[in-house]
């Protein structure tokens, strides 16, 4: 005869006693028995957003694996378990042939053999998950069981709320932990680069910047390959409502296609095999903030397809998950490359491009703007100097910084701060002297480049072109080429010489 009042106080003693619920369940698991055949028990709950059933906890008393983390249930399935509730509190399941749940989840173990009691648990009318105790064998549970397992449905119902908001809480501080590692990062990168040249050969940029920065519209930065193209998005986004949100940055060129789904969209747990835990995407990290496309001409076309949609409904799927997540994000692309050429060729979408070149910026070449790099050069000596623990910044030696005005720059910005960093390091004392820098004039417009900057050359002279046709080959003043490119009259003079590009071409 049980002492059903003694059989629940110490139940629930057990069961709510340990804030870990695997050693919570152990201690239940070595008194129930005593009234009831167990070997294992385990607590399940049903997640819509993956349509499967997920183990929360499992014990044994004897050691044993894991018998699963989820089982992916048929659609069949599921939209049986999401139709209609339960009508029962405690099932006997004798054979797991018998019922279709259980015949699902014994396929994925080992428990073809076993027959379970499984208990419902609700909380308030609202459905938690399932208690499931299991033993080897056929007929060893019989309705006083499941009575007896129904009397202690309350405690077991409470410990399962607390797991499940404790290991909410759990995720949410790990999703922090790793957002404020991966923010640390581009924090760290991004220290220290102020923008050189705003008053100088970038002020039209930085106008630009100014202009476009409120509002919410996506922009599409040109320019070759380190002119500053972070930095400039990192300006927009600075100067923007949305600057105490993030700033996540995609090298659209550096994920393998393998791992483009799950970097950028994230993916659910068991999504794939190594899937061990839920992932935000790199769009998930930019909500409420920026995300920047760089080196967006790389992206694979499936995935412009996926890009362009969430750019139109601003919304993700998880990989592996049915449900959509909103996001409200603003997109910054960046490419040295001529995306319009792409598209002739089929690399590029149409639709996308339309959709990213809302407001162009075209950044200028070092070469455009030597009175930048006096400034620059400055800047970057103090800085590395200080990473290279130099105690004493060193001057430059007399003609140094000519020689750097002079030179042409392919590599831009970044050619320029490597140059001085490798001067800084080969530096014994004394003056500061660039060596390794090579001699030579300044190429000619279309030849003697790399093949992304030719491209990017061709695209900018036709884009020149048009707005001088347009224009009736008038360069400043209203309505005049300069003013439809959104640029300083002197800067587009330069450009049309560097390109070989005539003055005073007419409408066609």
């Amino acid at each position: 005869m049980v002492d059903e009042n003694q059989f629940f106080r110490e139940v629930t003693r057990r069961i709510c006693g340990n804030l870990d619920i695997e050693k919570a369940l152990l201690d239940c698991l070595s008194y129930l028995k005593e009234f009831i055949p167990v070997e294992t028990m385990l607590l399940n709950t049903y997640e819509r957003d993956i349509g499967a059933i997920r183990n929360i906890a499992q014990v044994s008393e004897s050691p044993m694996e894991r018998w699963y983390d989820t089982i992916p249930l048929p659609p069949d399935v599921r939209a049986k378990i999401l139709k209609k509730t339960p009508s029962f509190k405690v099932k006997i399941v004798d054979d797991p042939e018998t019922d279709q749940i259980a015949r699902v989840v014994a396929k994925h173990t080992n428990i073809d053999k076993w027959c379970s009691l499984v208990m419902h648990l609700e909380v308030a009318e609202f459905h938690l998950g399932v208690l499931v105790i299991t033993c080897k064998g056929r007929g060893k549970y019989s309705q006083e069981h499941a009575r007896l397992l129904l009397e202690v449905h309350d405690p077991f119902a409470i410990a399962m709320s607390n797991a499940l908001k404790h290991k909410e809480l759990k995720q949410l501080k790990d999703m922090l932990a790793d957002d404020n590692r991966y923010l640390n990062r581009e924090l760290m990168q991004l220290s220290g680069d102020r923008i050189i040249g705003r008053e100088a050969g970038l002020k039209w940029v930085m106008e630009q910047v100014a202009q476009v920065a409120p509002g919410a519209s996506p922009v599409l930065l040109l320019g070759e390959t380190g002119v500053g193209k972070e930095v400039i998005a990192n300006a927009i986004h600075d100067a923007s409502p949305r600057k105490n949100g993030p700033f996540i940055k995609v090298n659209c060129g550096a994920i393998p296609d393998s791992l483009l789904d799950s970097e950028l969209f994230g993916h659910e747990k068991g999504a794939f095999t190594g899937a061990f835990e839920k992932k935000r995407g790199l769009f998930e990290r930019a909500d409420n903030g920026t995300l920047f496309l760089d080196e967006i001409g790389e992206l694979p076309l499936q995935a412009q397809v996926r890009l362009l949609r969430v750019i139109q409904h601003q919304e993700i799927n998880r990989v592996g998950g049915v449900r959509s997540v909103r996001v409200n994000i603003r997109v910054i692309a960046a490419t040295h490359r001529d995306l319009e050429g792409m598209i002739a060729d089929n690399r590029f979408r149409t639709d996308l491009w339309f959709r990213l070149n809302v407001f162009p910026i075209l950044i200028p070449p070092l070469r455009d703007r030597p009175s930048d790099i006096p400034d620059l050069v400055h800047h970057f000596i103090r800085r590395k100097a200080r990473a290279l623990r130099i105690p004493l910044t060193p001057s430059m030696a007399m003609g140094e910084m000519e020689r750097l005005m002079n030179y042409p720059w392919r590599g831009n910005v970044r050619e320029l701060e490597n140059l001085v960093e490798r001067a800084l390091i080969r530096h014994k004392g004394g003056m500061l002297f660039f060596e390794d820098m090579p001699s030579g004039a300044t190429p000619s417009p279309l030849t003697e480049q790399p093949r992304e900057d030719l491209d990017l050359n061709l695209a900018m002279a036709a884009h020149m072109r048009k707005a001088l046709t347009l224009a009736g080959g008038k360069i400043h003043g209203p309505g005049g080429a300069a003013e439809l490119l959104r640029i300083n009259p002197s800067t587009l003079r330069n450009r049309m010489k560097r390109l070989g590009i005539p003055h005073g071409i007419k409408r066609g």
